[in-house]
């Protein structure tokens, strides 16, 4: 059995099934300004979902019902003094350890980072990345006044080392679980969308980012860009195959023009077979790409392999790592078409 939590723009879709043709999907979180999800295979019925403007939100049912958590994030900066700031603060970014599914880290807008330890119960905030040279430099366009962590990742062999993407302006990276922080190492990309890593790569970044793709070897502090092949290099979601870490997908756009929106949106999916390989453009496989559709949100499930990738379009499953795509059965109403996926995450159960 599979539970899966898709988080559209307005709403989640919380979906259970056996991996094939019995799918049942309820809906949560309806109205709420949606950007990140995430949950542990450990505790598949506890499920955290990042707003815009509604703080962290946390649920104990398998997404039967959601409570806000009193995380005492720092909420606008413009917040009056005494007023409930973490009410309508944006939680953009989710990462639950993959050492310790109660350690949690959420990421927001602006730039702070933040840790739980107890599942989500108490929070602690890790100072010190506003503080970091290029920070004057940060900068998120629709909003240019400020920025934010768009993306966590917690290094599967090593628990202090932590990495981050910010949105727009750096790569950032701590090898002491945040007491001090170390950006834009030599190579690595500035607009980091995603990051990724593989338990059987020891130092094996990915990073998919709106200035390109990137891969890194020795745990963030060196990149590389392998581009040969990748024509659309506005890149957003990252996934390698859990049975090969040299083979990775990357969705992608020409620009953030054409990758956001349902009625102006021209995505792609590209994959890339080993360290010398071109990347390869995958149309016509099964996943919907090209015009009217918005760039792929992938999530993988290390234990059978299979790679998930949700669109505008629906929620779609490839066992063969992009060769052949096939729909997930999962209710799709009519407007999800016209909205766009903020995160994903399935788990075997």
């Amino acid at each position: 059995m599979m539970i899966g939590y898709v988080a559209m723009r307005d709403r989640l879709l919380v979906c259970e099934g056996d991996g094939t043709d019995e799918w049942e999907t309820e809906t949560a979180l309806q109205g709420h300004d949606l950007e990140c999800v995430a949950a542990a295979s450990e505790r598949p019925d506890r499920v955290f979902v990042g707003t815009f403007g509604n703080g962290l939100r946390r649920s104990t049912d398998g997404g039967d019902s959601f409570d806000r958590v009193d995380a005492g994030f720092v909420g606008r900066e413009s917040a009056p003094e005494g007023d409930d700031a973490s009410e309508d603060v944006a939680v953009m970014s989710l990462a639950i350890s993959p050492h310790d599914p109660d350690v949690v880290y959420a990421g927001t807008e602006p730039s702070r980072i933040y840790r739980s330890t107890d599942g989500g119960d108490s929070w602690t905030h890790l100072g010190g990345l506003t503080d970091l040279p290029s920070a004057s430099e940060w900068y998120f366009p629709p909003r240019p006044h400020t920025h934010h962590v768009r993306w966590l990742e917690v290094d599967p062999f090593d628990p202090d080392r932590l990495w981050l993407g910010i949105e727009a302006g750096a790569f950032v990276y701590s090898t002491d679980g945040g007491e001090t922080w170390t950006e834009r190492p030599p190579g690595s990309r500035r607009d980091n969308h995603s990051l990724a890593a593989r338990p059987d790569r020891e130092g094996r970044v990915y990073a998919a980012a709106g200035d390109g793709y990137a891969e890194s070897d020795d745990g963030g502090e060196r990149w590389h860009q392998p581009q040969a092949g990748l024509d659309h290099r506005y890149c957003w979601s990252v996934v390698p195959d859990p049975a090969d870490p040299d083979r990775v997908l990357v969705s992608s756009a020409a620009g953030a023009r054409t990758a956001h929106t349902p009625d102006r949106a021209d995505s792609h999916v590209y994959r890339r077979h080993g360290a010398d390989a071109d990347w390869e453009r995958l149309d016509g496989r099964g996943l919907p790409t090209g015009e009217g559709v918005v760039r792929a949100v992938f999530e993988t499930t290390d234990e059978n392999g299979d790679v998930y990738g949700v669109t505008n379009r629906g929620l779609f499953v490839t066992r063969d790592f992009g060769d052949r795509w096939d729909r997930v059965p999962i209710d799709w109403a009519d407007d999800l078409e016209t909205l766009t996926p903020r995160g994903l995450a399935m788990l075997p159960v």
